[in-house]
């Protein structure tokens, strides 16, 4: 499965969550139930997956973790904030950079309709 597919699966279960709980709650609750929701689908789903960084011949695990990791494929980072900025759009890309990803999903939940709070990110073209 391509990590288009991926996204398109992983946008149907946010839209889902946010159905149910609106905007206003904690970055943890949404979290959480995303990763239930795509845990219910079969796709392979890791939540708070560490990333250690390496600098030159140092591997040094100094506590980075990518909200969720689909297939191995895909970076979710969930927000629950007013209004995303260029910091969540830096976080989302330096998760996809240390890990070799190719695409990222950032959703923030805090939003009347949840299409406004979707940003697709491509590592290398954001």
């Amino acid at each position: 499965m391509s990590e288009n597919e991926i996204s398109g699966m992983v946008i149907g279960a946010a839209i889902d969550v946010h159905k149910v709980l609106g905007p206003g709650l904690l970055e943890s609750a949404y979290k959480e139930c995303l990763y239930y929701k795509l845990l219910k689908t079969g796709l392979y789903v890791e939540k708070e997956k560490a990333l250690p960084l390496i600098f030159e011949e140092v591997k040094l695990e100094v506590g980075y973790r990518i909200d969720i990791l689909v297939a191995n494929k895909l970076v979710v980072e969930t927000k629950s904030v007013e209004a995303l900025n260029d910091i969540h759009l830096a976080q989302t890309l330096t998760y996809m950079k240390l890990g070799n990803y190719k695409l990222g999903l950032l959703i923030n939940f805090n939003v009347l309709k949840l299409k406004d709070g979707v940003k697709k990110v491509i590592n290398g073209y954001s």
